[in-house]
């Protein structure tokens, strides 16, 4: 069968690395040292919200709100603990006052106000010990978190007679931003040297097991230049420096696996470094770069949601994957070059060896079973239905508790509970009366009389949830009602109370911001747009995928279970941060829901890396499907000769992933954790078990595809073209010599 040759490209571009690798090199460093340059302190720049839709009409009205009534709405809260003397007693309020003058004279700080100016039930705790000194910290978010870094040493702490605790939005969004800075830098000091110990089990080759890091590392800071940039035209989210360390080691290791893998196979068969590198590239190569592609596809899906704390994954996503991918092409072929034999340098498992004078186990010859995964293989081969029935059924079975999964905004509970702005937030829930900070906001816009006001306030008193009304305010033509709910701030009650309060029928415009009408308008938002996300990723890869392979059906089976692979992980998601299992051994607090976009993140992150995988394995069955042209023999061959390398690069990525799960985030310890779960289904049940069986139940049928297409894809279609191997001896092995990683490597689980 005829093998497709896509690209003369790729063909000048090996010419050229294989000619010139010390240019090649030279560039790649030189591209490297300027990304340090340019991203340094990317982290500064980046914000720790951005999960609300700015379409919206809660955004509309806290926006409105903001300018025409500043000071109503506080974002900074000081919580004034009096101990016993309680928060009337006159030295008490003596201290608040002097709080209030020095925080009023603050720049960038304004409409202060306490509960000992009008003695607002709100601002008192239920049993008289504490109140609140409430204020506006003015300019986005990275401008009030640098006030709040001048301003709070001045104010946390004892003074006089009473103790002073800073919170409120402000403080909670500078806090998260703090400390998942903190916790990257230690998942980064953490997954580092445990990548490198695996990858050295896994090459043997010291030498070898590096190149994956510098990869990884170029991919990194690649990346943080990119969102450095970004910052200047649009907000980014400091969650995204998480998937940038992730993706960025994690792929850059799937990507140098496969090639170095690829590149030592060659010259263990004989072939010289030049020869061997063109090979790679043409072959291992072309993967990598259809897998950049595939990934970076599902990445981009998070584009058409308005939430920019989706779309920073979708930039930062996309910028690590195809890094990762250029650093792969570009810098380790040049490296491999200049390297030759000596890849398989300072071989450490020979060396232990030699010290405990044991032999080097012998490469067998057999047919192809006598390898741990040539026995998984056929096994699941002969007994297709069971494994494929089976299979699936656990893999539904694991996903049934997302059915009962509930959604909710990201609130001061994804800190640690030693966090100061969570203490002071948690203080208020249980011992203030009617969510202050919680409740919400009707900006009414519209020359109205004070009658038709007082008549708009009966009405709402009167809705069913509603506690107490507050106003309005009046400036202009425009009027706020703060409205509090009897309920907690984002309850379903409140939610309902938000459409109510929406329905209602006014003399003027009226819009609703505060925290539970953010949430019902970003379920919204992402509910209209979900179809058209799942719709991209969906139709690209059902090209994608045909463009690799040439059959219908493949493509089909390829979304399908890549869905299935994700399964376990949304169970889970649901199972243990939505339900509390485990939050005791993890550390975090439920709050009975999970954030809204976060389901929308993890699903595009992990079905991208199942896509990853899933090239890998498909490639290398088409390939060998072209030589031989036997069907059952192609899959065969296909995950003996990448089993082992999926499996390795998951668990590699998994660890890097929960080194990320290690935060002490709720947030970014969900996406770590569901991801590596994620991964490691995918690895050891679909890649190992469901995908060879669903191929041996299709059979031959399994690359039909009708004239037309068969036309199109011997025009366009893409495979590890022009590299056929010859077939083997009879009676020899009918695998090239095994590889360390096909060796040694069993599958997970």
């Amino acid at each position: 069968m005829s093998v497709v040759n896509s690209g003369p490209r790729l063909g000048r571009w090996t010419r050229f690395v294989t000619a010139r690798p010390r240019l090649s090199l030279l560039l790649a460093l030189v591209v490297t040292a300027l990304a340090v340059f340019a991203g340094s302190g990317a982290a500064d720049r980046l914000s720790s919200g951005g999960w609300e839709d700015p379409d919206s009409q809660s955004s509309y009205a806290a926006k409105a709100l903001d300018r025409e009534f500043p000071d109503a709405r506080p974002n900074l809260l000081l919580l004034v603990d009096s101990g016993r003397k309680g928060v009337d007693d006159p030295a008490v309020a003596a201290e608040a006052a002097r709080l209030m003058q020095r925080l009023s004279g603050e720049e960038g700080v304004r409409g202060v106000s306490s509960y000992w100016q009008g003695r607002s039930p709100a601002l008192r705790s239920e049993d008289g010990r504490e109140a609140l000194i409430a204020a506006r910290v003015e300019g986005d978010e990275k401008a009030a978190g640098k006030v709040l870094e001048r301003i709070a040493p001045g104010y946390r702490g004892t003074h006089g007679p009473v103790e002073v605790s800073i919170g409120g939005p402000v403080a909670v969004m500078h806090d998260m931003q703090t400390i998942i800075q903190e916790d990257l830098l230690r998942a980064e000091i953490i997954a580092l040297p445990v990548t490198l110990v695996l990858l050295v089990m896994v090459f043997g080759s010291a030498v070898a097991a590096l190149l994956p890091l510098v990869v990884g590392v170029v991919a990194i800071l690649g990346t943080n230049a990119i969102l450095n940039g970004l910052t200047v035209f649009t907000d980014v989210s400091v969650f995204a420096l998480n998937l940038t360390t992730a993706m960025g080691l994690g792929l850059a290791i799937d990507y140098a696996l496969f090639i170095v893998r690829r590149f030592r196979e060659e010259l263990a068969a004989g072939a010289a470094t030049r020869q061997a590198v063109g090979i790679t590239l043409r072959t291992a190569g072309r993967t990598v770069l259809f897998s950049a592609l595939t990934v970076a596809v599902s990445l981009a899906a998070m584009l058409v949601f308005p939430q920019y704390f989706l779309r920073s994954f979708a930039y930062a996503g996309i910028a690590v994957v195809l890094l990762a991918a250029a650093a792969a092409l570009i810098l380790l072929p040049a490296v491999l070059m200049l390297l030759g034999e000596r890849v398989n340098a300072l071989d450490l498992r020979r060396l232990l060896r030699a010290r405990s004078g044991k032999q080097a186990p012998a490469r067998s010859a057999d047919s192809g079973e006598g390898t741990r995964w040539g026995r998984v293989v056929a096994l699941v081969m002969r007994r297709a239905p069971v494994f494929a029935v089976l299979t699936t059924a656990v893999l539904v079975l694991l996903g049934l508790p997302f059915l009962g999964a509930k959604f909710g905004p990201a609130d001061d509970r994804q800190l640690p509970t030693n966090a100061e702005s969570r203490v002071v937030q948690q203080h208020i829930r249980d011992g203030f009366p009617g969510s202050p900070g919680g409740g919400l906001e009707v900006f009414a816009e519209g020359a109205a009389t004070g009658a038709q006001y007082a008549e708009y306030r009966a009405r709402i008193e009167g809705l069913p949830g509603v506690l107490r009304v507050e106003g309005p305010l009046v400036s202009g033509t425009n009027a706020s009602f703060t409205v509090l709910p009897e309920e907690k701030a984002v309850g379903q009650q409140t939610q309902d109370l938000v459409r109510e309060l929406r329905a209602q029928p006014a003399p003027f415009e009226t819009s609703v911001a505060g925290a539970a009408a953010m949430l019902v308008d970003s379920k919204a938002a992402i509910g209209e747009r979900l179809p058209w996300a799942a719709a991209i990723i969906a139709v690209v890869t059902l090209l994608l995928v045909f463009l690799l392979t040439g059959s219908v059906l493949i493509p089909l089976q390829a979304v399908v279970l890549n869905g299935l692979s994700l399964t376990a992980m949304f169970g889970a998601v649901v199972w243990i941060f939505q339900e509390g299992h485990l939050s005791g051994p993890l550390a975090f607090t439920s709050t009975g829901d999970i954030e809204t976009t976060l389901p929308v993140l993890m699903f595009c992150v992990a079905f991208g890396l199942s896509m990853d995988y899933g090239v890998f394995l498909l490639s290398r069955i088409k390939e060998e499907y072209d030589r031989t042209g036997d069907h059952e023999h192609a899959v065969a061959y296909g995950l003996r000769r990448t089993g082992g390398l999926i499996t390795a690069a998951a668990v590699i990525l998994a660890v890097v992933m929960v080194a990320i799960g290690a935060s002490r985030v709720t947030n970014t310890k969900m996406l770590g954790l569901g991801i590596a779960l994620a991964v490691l289904m995918d690895a050891a049940v679909v890649r190992s078990l469901l995908v060879p069986s669903v191929m041996k139940l299709t059979g031959r049928a399994t690359w039909w595809a009708p004239a037309p297409l068969r036309a199109f894809h011997a025009r366009f279609g893409i495979s590890e073209g022009g590299i056929s191997e010859p077939a083997p001896a009879k009676g020899a092995s009918e695998e090239a010599p095994l590889s360390d990683l096909d060796r040694d490597s069993a599958p997970v689980g």
